[in-house]
């Protein structure tokens, strides 16, 4: 399996509802670094699996909506706690998308599989790997 990855950041504000999240359930910022790795079996006839430069547009345009936003207040986000593990998800859905529906470019359509990983700190991550189907 063929990999390509694109890195980017986004600095948003957010608060958790549950004891369990302890002080985390007070508003305060989090500092995402966010890496986007897209997989595929095969490559095209340049041997690109897809175009960096496309994949770098995109996921800044995706990340351009979470940027310097408090998530609390977004109401995509309504009743539900922006953990680092959802918003993986939530990237990876958006990201899917995009492959599948040509903003991609043409790689998109040989992306199998895409995981995107949301680092918090050099101590602590989380991410999310799925189908692009």
């Amino acid at each position: 399996m063929f990999s390509l990855t694109v890195v980017d950041h986004i600095m948003v504000a957010h608060s958790f509802r549950g004891a369990v999240f302890g002080p985390a359930q007070r508003l305060h910022g989090a500092t995402f670094i966010v890496e986007a790795e897209f997989r595929s079996p095969t490559l095209d006839e340049q041997d690109l699996l897809i175009d960096i430069g496309i994949a770098r547009e995109q996921l800044r345009h995706i990340l351009a909506t979470l940027d310097y936003r408090n998530l609390d207040e977004e109401p995509i986000f309504a009743g539900r706690n922006t953990t680092t593990e959802y918003l993986c998800a939530y990237i990876h859905g958006l990201l899917a998308e995009a492959c599948k529906d040509g903003r991609m470019g043409p790689g998109g359509a040989r992306v199998a599989s895409i995981k995107v990983t949301l680092r918090e700190s050099h101590l602590a991550w989380a991410a999310y790997e799925g189908p692009v189907a």
